[in-house]
């Protein structure tokens, strides 16, 4: 499957817990003001990439503890997406994935259907738009307070939002 990408990074620090690879997805309708990647928003720019390349060198890379999908809104690529996270799954590969839209809004919206199937084997899912006016230092991988780290596994189980607190081990 092909997914257009900003980039990739095997190793960072910043993008969830312990040591992740971040694919940055290229294309964002969210448009929001003050977003640490504008360069993300153009829906028709970035890197042609095949997803099964993109497993292959997940696989291969060392000293990961995750991966992350950011962008851009990964969401707006879903089937891409569910693919990785699907990968990531079978394999034992903690995932997160950033997004500007409210977990409510994934699991409600009929428009975001094949969102909503792309999260169902994800970790954490860090929710919602960045919101300038919100943005505090005490955010663990977040950039607003308006943004939730949400367990997805145990949120679809028990019919609620499950909230990750801050000190746990985030699902490593």
């Amino acid at each position: 499957m092909i997914a257009h990408v900003a980039g990739i990074e095997r190793h960072s620090a910043v993008n969830g817990p312990g040591v992740r690879y971040v694919v940055f997805f290229q294309g964002c309708t969210h448009h929001c003001p003050g977003c640490q990647n504008p360069e993300t928003w153009a829906l028709d720019q970035g890197a042609v990439c095949d997803t099964e390349e993109i497993k292959e060198d997940i696989r291969s890379t060392k000293y990961l503890d995750g991966v992350t999908l950011s962008g851009g809104d990964p969401l707006l690529q879903a089937k891409a997406c569910k693919e990785i996270i699907d990968f990531c799954s079978q394999e034992g590969i903690n995932v997160w994935c950033y997004t500007g839209w409210t977990f409510e809004q994934i699991l409600e919206d009929e428009t975001l259907k094949e969102a909503r199937e792309a999260i169902e084997n994800l970790d954490v899912l860090v929710d919602g738009p960045f919101v300038l006016s919100l943005l505090t230092k005490d955010c663990l991988f977040r950039g607003s307070s308006n943004q939730r780290l949400i367990d997805v596994k145990r949120s679809l189980q028990e019919g609620k939002i499950c909230l990750l607190e801050d000190g746990m081990n985030y699902g490593l």
